[in-house]
């Protein structure tokens, strides 16, 4: 038995299969969700009461710091890529990926990353607690002159080159690696997904990349990028983080808008309605996704009409995102839906990023972003788009697709136990969010006024809610892994072949090592 769990273990190690790198990014983004989701416990605890008492004013920052580079960084990029290296592949048609050793390289890359960003908060002065954003001159030498910020740019130096190379990968395998017949509109919507959302990792990381080594040579080399003092501008940082940060939020949740469609076609026995659309859509959202950043800078001083531009490309990115939304809408309408946990988990990213959404598009107006501007309601909008949307699509795709990764079903009655812990909890703390911040409670405070104590400890007990959510989601998931394959998932684990066009379908649950015993042919 041991020498089976070594062989197992060794040859994860060593691997280049897409299927095995898949499921080691799905492990450690699990992983890494137990850290980040530590971390924001602490945060709710000091937030239970006004008056704080549980970290110091500088842990705190830390902890808000680290917690958000490892919920972006650490979970939800390296689980969507997880999925995308298990079935992309496998949709179009194609053993493996374009480049299996790159393949592996990109995955190993993340490895000495959170290695690096643990143990900072062990070095003299701690973890970076310039906040995720990591603004100049808040992380200069001047005022942060710990390593725990170096640190946390070769946290971020790590991660791109991971996202870069990764993108490089999915591109070519995309656009040269598909079955016979399979034309770029025959392509699964999902695949689709991951093409534009590779196409934004490739333009927008390496710009990300560049910001932060201005960062640290201005820290250690003299320079002054974003020094007024030598020159340079501290808002110049805010641009060069931004045209990367806010793609990286669709980067996040194009490949979650990619599942949703499979999921929502699936559980409502019917073709996605308006497929050229949907392509259509996806396309432009990557494309208008680069021309919105300086809507996080209305407070800057920019131009009125630099402002009106932002503005207006803030409010346009939401029609082919509200296209994405009807044509799921119009997949259900008339369908024969069933109610399974994945279909649930699906529901419930649609209405909870239409909320995450509707309060961008409020942010999104200068003179209520700038009364808005640094408050809980920025932080309820994010976590709205980011767990109500990623999260929630992640959690969806996790249950309609282990069939055909384990050959095994999730227990569904423990599922929907997890999704209404899920939703509930979800809703408690973030929606609350946007209320405290209407009110006037500023984000990254380490205490608060006596007046919102009570929505603070509201907020707490949805945290509450998720935590069990999560332990639950983790039992479900060793639960079904220690049982035996049985024999009864079928290759149609979900009977969807009729009506959908992807090719995962087609074959064994879990398939081979090389995926098809003959490549299929696409007519």
């Amino acid at each position: 038995m041991a020498e089976k769990k070594q062989s197992l273990l060794l040859r994860y190690l060593s691997s280049t299969d897409h299927k095995e790198i898949g499921i080691m990014y799905l492990i450690y983004a699990l992983v890494m969700g137990v850290v980040g989701g530590f971390l924001a416990g602490v945060i709710r605890m000091q937030l239970f009461h006004s008056t704080g008492g549980v970290v110091s004013p500088e842990l705190y920052n830390q902890v808000v710091t680290m917690h958000a580079t490892i919920m972006i960084f650490f979970v939800i990029i390296p689980a969507m890529a997880g999925f995308g290296n298990y079935l992309v592949p496998i949709m179009i048609g194609a053993r493996d990926m374009a480049f299996p050793k790159l393949n592996a390289f990109s995955f190993w890359l993340l490895i000495p990353a959170a290695l690096i960003g643990i143990a900072s908060f062990f070095v003299e002065g701690g973890a970076a607690g310039g906040g995720w954003t990591s603004y100049q001159p808040l992380t200069s030498a001047q005022y942060s002159g710990t390593p725990g910020v170096d640190m946390w740019i070769f946290v971020v130096h790590l991660t791109g080159a991971s996202s870069i190379l990764g993108a490089i990968n999915f591109i070519v395998t995309i656009l040269n690696m598909r079955a016979p017949g399979m034309s770029m509109m025959k392509m699964p919507l999902y695949v689709w997904a991951w093409l534009v959302n590779a196409f934004m990792i490739l333009v927008g990381t390496p710009v990300l990349a560049g910001a932060v080594t201005m960062v640290l040579f201005d820290r250690h080399f003299g320079t002054g990028f974003f020094r007024p003092s030598e020159g340079g501008d501290p808002v110049l940082y805010q641009h060069l983080f931004w045209f990367y940060s806010h793609p990286a939020v669709y980067i996040m949740i194009v490949p979650g808008f990619g599942a949703i469609s499979h999921i929502v076609a699936a559980f409502s026995k019917k073709k996605v309605f308006g497929y050229t659309g949907m392509v259509y859509a996806i396309a432009s959202i990557g494309f208008l996704g680069f021309m919105v950043w300086a809507h996080h800078m209305f407070t800057t001083g920019l131009s009125p009409t630099v402002r009106v531009f932002f503005a207006f490309m803030t409010m346009l990115i939401a029609v082919p995102t509200g296209v994405k939304v009807f044509s799921w809408l119009a997949t259900m309408w008339g369908g024969s839906i069933r109610f399974s946990v994945a279909m649930k988990f699906a529901l419930g990213m649609i209405s909870l990023f239409v909320i995450g959404g509707i309060g961008g598009v409020w942010l999104g107006n200068v003179p209520v972003d700038i009364q808005l501007h640094d408050s809980y309601f920025v932080v309820g909008h994010l976590h709205y788009v980011l767990f109500g949307g990623s999260v929630m699509s992640l959690l969806a795709a996790a249950y309609f697709w282990f069939p055909k990764m384990t050959g095994k079903f999730l227990d569904e009655k423990l599922g929907n136990v997890i999704f209404w812990c899920m939703y509930i909890g979800m809703s408690m703390t973030f929606f609350m969010m946007h209320y405290a911040g209407m009110s006037g409670m500023a984000r990254r405070t380490y205490v608060y006024r006596p007046q919102f104590e009570g929505l603070n400890q509201f907020m707490s007990f949805g945290y509450l809610f998720m935590l069990l959510g999560g332990i639950l989601f983790v039992w479900s998931l060793v639960k079904a892994i220690r049982q035996p394959v049985t024999g009864e998932v079928k290759d149609d684990a979900w009977d969807v072949n009729d009506i959908q066009d992807s090719l995962e379908w087609m074959t064994s649950s879990p398939p081979p090592k090389e995926n098809f015993k003959t490549i299929p042919v696409v007519s």
